[in-house]
């Protein structure tokens, strides 16, 4: 149940971004063709007002299809409807309202969490650091440690709890690159002694691992009705700002943080660990994957939404359209590498998986 959670999920976001597209298009009387969630052959597929509707096989995305770019369109290239015959600010509407339609939803989900759950007051003051993920061949899995332990000792100290103790073990492997560290972890109810030796990353210590506080997340009822809505967009705010600088970190050392990149089976797996979990796990899962949707979208690289607005905005500076075999190139090679990098994604997250490894004998 948990990975079909995650997987419905996952499609409810594609879903979004692309009725944003599809909206702002039809919204100002723009021509649609199709709407497919999914790439490749159709598997379900209908027709609706002159719009062909589709669920297809390959699940990496999805997509709103115009007539401009089908041969055999019915209408004349000089119709005004045609999106490519719409000005420059309409187009570019067209083009960010995915982006938008996903941060929308990121902060409707957050805003949810408040009216539903309540504010967040912290966690229960239980001992100790869980280890919520551990990043293949880095430091924390090189040294045993799992996803679902509980740090429980740093040395000769005893761990205590909530963010501070979080705090503290993050503060103690930075600070520590290439130096051993002693812990003390509980695992079903064992408890084992392990070295830890973070990384050296530009002179911080990383040991690829999430922690967070031990025990469960606490919520208090809101003070006022608009309480709610500065949660949710403070949230939304801080989400984003990490998010951005997660995808920086990734571009300005690659060579470092390229094994970190996850694809969509790691992405099912962390949601469908988190829906078991329920509550507020779920609620914040969404609103970081679709905040994540949204700036990767955002990217001007060839095939998402950025390098379609970058094209825009090259428009805009020449006062002319690219020439057509630029702008095929430039989709056809972003086509190439977003399908192959996927594919990289998805063999490496499936021979990572837990069963996957179990039956390799690892």
């Amino acid at each position: 149940m948990g990975v079909l959670t995650a997987l419905a999920i996952l499609a409810g976001l594609i879903v979004v971004h692309e009725a944003g597209h599809f909206l702002a298009a039809t919204w100002q009387g723009i021509r649609v063709s199709g709407f497919s969630v999914g790439f490749g052959p159709a598997l379900l597929q209908r027709s609706r007002r002159g719009v062909v509707y589709a669920l297809r096989a390959i699940p990496l995305g999805g997509y709103v299809a115009f007539p401009d770019d089908e041969e055999s369109s019915p209408f004349p290239a000089d119709d005004p409807d045609l999106l490519r015959n719409r000005p420059l600010h309409q187009r570019a509407l067209v083009i960010a309202a995915g982006v938008i339609a996903n941060l929308l939803l990121a902060w409707a989900v957050l805003l949810a969490q408040g009216l539903v759950l309540g504010i967040p007051a912290g966690y229960s003051t239980a001992p100790g650091v869980m280890v919520a993920g551990v990043q293949p061949g880095e430091a924390a899995a090189n040294a045993g440690l799992r996803s679902g332990d509980r740090i429980v000792r740093l040395g000769d100290r005893q761990l205590a709890g909530g963010q501070q103790a979080v705090a503290d073990l993050v503060n103690q492997i930075r600070t520590s690159p290439n130096h051993s560290l002693a812990i003390a972890a509980e695992r079903q109810g064992q408890s084992i002694e392990l070295m830890l030796t973070p990384a050296d990353q530009g002179g911080v210590g990383k040991i690829g691992a999430q922690l967070q506080p031990h025990g469960d997340e606490v919520f208090r009822r809101p003070r006022g009705p608009l309480e709610p809505l500065r949660q949710a967009n403070h949230d939304l705010i801080a989400l984003t700002r990490r998010t951005v600088a997660g995808f920086a970190t990734l571009i300005t050392h690659f060579s470092e943080t390229a094994g970190q990149v996850s694809g969509p089976v790691k992405i099912v797996e962390m949601g469908a660990s988190l829906a078991r979990q329920g509550g507020a796990s779920l609620f914040l899962y969404t609103a970081l994957i679709s905040i994540n949707l949204a700036v990767l979208n955002a990217l001007p690289l060839p095939m998402l939404d950025g390098g379609q607005f970058a094209l825009l905005l090259l428009e805009g500076l020449r006062g002319r359209p690219l020439p057509e075999r630029f702008q095929m190139a430039f989709m056809q090679s972003g086509f190439v590498f977003l399908v192959g990098l996927s594919l990289v994604l998805i063999v490496k997250d499936t021979s990572q998986l837990p069963a996957i490894q179990q039956w390799l004998g690892r």
